[in-house]
């Protein structure tokens, strides 16, 4: 297995920090400290093709690559006291929820167009004689589990065109930790083009994404398909919007539908779950392409950040198509952060941001 160059320096720095040894601030910036209250358990279930974050006794959330799953994602993620915030379909169907998208899976990380290939909207749904337009990361191997105050995570992954060849390597490190309410999750991804060029073309399916809980979505009378507590659908003419609660706020302070399509340094999506506060924001790192993000959020659940889709985003006023040549890499990084039981503030996020930021 190669490891690449950008991926080690990354994991370096972290470890040369953690251990009080500092380098020259132009070799390598070291991810901050934090003030982690608990201890994070990092489980490997190899039988069960997944890895446990536990936060306490409590599941976090789960890096899981089954078979039938056409990438790796986190599922379920979970608020401090247990509280849901992504939505149980199509793993495990919940009465009430969309039945919409089957592809929208926890948390993931992909991209709509890759050499013409869509690896966003690959799902069980696709029909074999179409399977041939879409690719599939497939997981590799679990490098490294790391137990503590803060948890690691290292995974490898392939990108695959429906031949089998591989487009892109992905080596893939989280950092998960709880602070108070809030439970953070740095990811960081390195991309590496294989034997060939790998062109990501602007597009709006993209780019680092969670799928919500239907308490989470923004209220809507627009007719839709909800499923039962067994996961068969109903078409729901009139909605009844008791216990949805969801809206977005930007760093820049749009707020509600307005926020698709604009850039951010952050987003928020916030309500309540039984009464209780609950939040999840996405931040930006200014080392990112297409650094401030564009924002692919919408009113029914899915919360995405895509750098990559500009042409669409600005109807046409930029346009980027992002490009690795053989062998170059790409680095991305993202914190997510996960609240429960109290406001995750405005001032709260551009800290975190802020703190971010230095992780380089």
């Amino acid at each position: 297995m190669k490891i690449s160059l950008t991926f080690l320096f990354l994991v370096l720095g972290y470890a040369l920090f953690k251990h009080g040894i500092q380098l020259p601030q132009d070799e390598v910036t070291a991810k901050p400290e934090n003030t982690t209250a608990g201890q994070v358990k990092v489980v490997h279930h190899e039988n069960e093709k997944k890895v446990d974050i536990m936060m306490g006794d409590e599941l976090f959330t789960s890096y899981i690559y089954p078979d039938d799953l056409e990438k790796p994602v986190l599922y379920p993620v979970n608020a401090p006291g247990n509280i849901a915030l992504t939505r149980g379909f199509p793993l495990e169907p919940k009465a009430g929820e969309r039945v919409d998208h089957p592809h929208h899976v926890g948390i993931w990380f992909n991209y709509g167009d890759v050499n013409g290939l869509d690896f966003w909207n690959n799902s069980y749904n696709i029909p074999e004689e179409k399977k041939d337009s879409y690719g599939a990361i497939r997981h590799q191997e679990v490098v490294k589990t790391q137990s503590g105050e803060e948890g690691i995570l290292q995974v490898n992954a392939d990108w695959l065109a429906p031949d089998g060849k591989k487009l892109l390597n992905e080596q893939t490190t989280f950092y998960f930790r709880e602070e108070g309410t809030q439970r953070i999750i740095d990811r960081i991804v390195v991309l590496t083009a294989q034997d060939e060029a790998v062109k990501f073309n602007d597009n709006k399916e993209g780019m680092i994404a969670i799928r919500v809980t239907r308490a989470l979505e923004m209220p809507s009378d627009t007719p839709l398909t909800l499923t039962d507590a067994k996961g068969n659908p109903t078409d729901v003419e009139v909605m009844d919007n008791k216990g949805v609660s969801g809206n977005y706020l930007s760093s820049e302070g749009v707020e509600g539908r307005d926020v698709w399509g604009t850039r951010a340094q952050w987003m928020k999506l916030y309500g309540k779950i039984n009464d209780k506060p609950v939040a999840i924001a996405i931040i930006d790192h200014p080392q990112n392409p297409g650094y401030p993000t564009y924002w692919h959020a919408r009113t029914y659940g899915l919360f995405a950040a895509n750098p990559l889709g500009q042409k669409v985003f600005s109807e046409g006023k930029e346009e980027l198509n992002f490009k690795l040549a053989p062998g170059e890499e790409v680095s991305f990084r993202y914190r997510m952060v996960v609240s429960g039981g109290e406001e995750l503030t405005e001032q709260q996020l551009n800290e975190l941001a802020s703190d971010f930021e230095q992780f380089l």
